[in-house]
């Protein structure tokens, strides 16, 4: 008797889920776990390529010790945050970017040493991995905006009356943003 209660009540359910969406949460959720996927994937790509950069630069520029030095351990840190896509919040994804923050900016100062070295701009690996590196960024900032675009249809979703009561019920709650780094409203100043 108890069962035959539990699958009346489930059978009931079903049309009630459907009706107020939670297919589509759980779908649209889903769907921004799978792009936030696709921007740690990037993010990997290129903490993978910087290995190679550095051993390339490592042989034409040894007494550069302390820029190689500073890009390994900015690339440790930035593989180090790993952010799970279910417990997203805007302090991890924060944290997360702060780390790939500084790993940039070790790479800047990486490629500022590279320029006193024609030799080592010139080398076929080199301009390889540089090539590389720069479709890697541009891959990076796709895929921030795509993981964007899937938060916000997410959260648009589930703030819509009546799901926003039904997303309520059923946990489904706001996602976080990835925002533009601090700073990036202001333009970098060039001295000559």
């Amino acid at each position: 008797m108890k069962n035959l209660k539990k699958m009346i009540w489930a059978l009931l359910m079903v049309p009630f889920l459907t009706s107020c969406g939670y297919n589509s949460m759980v779908e649209l959720g889903e769907n921004v776990d799978a792009k936030w996927s696709q921007v740690e994937n990037v993010y990997q790509r290129r903490a993978d390529l910087i290995p190679n950069l550095v051993n390339v630069v490592k042989g034409y520029a040894a007494h550069e010790k302390e820029t190689l030095q500073g890009v390994v351990e900015a690339r440790s840190k930035a593989t180090g945050i790993n952010v799970n896509a279910d417990g997203l919040t805007e302090d991890k994804i924060a944290q997360f970017q702060q780390a790939q923050q500084g790993l940039s900016s070790a790479l800047s100062r990486l490629m500022v040493v590279v320029e006193k070295y024609p030799d080592l701009k010139a080398n076929e690996n080199f301009r390889d991995l540089q090539a590389q590196l720069e479709g890697t960024e541009n891959r990076i900032a796709v895929e921030r905006r795509n993981f964007n675009e899937a938060t916000r249809a997410y959260n648009t979703y589930i703030k819509k009356f009546p799901r926003a009561i039904y997303a309520s019920w059923f946990d489904f709650e706001k996602k976080p943003y990835f925002k533009a780094d601090e700073g990036s409203n202001q333009a970098p100043k060039v001295e000559f």
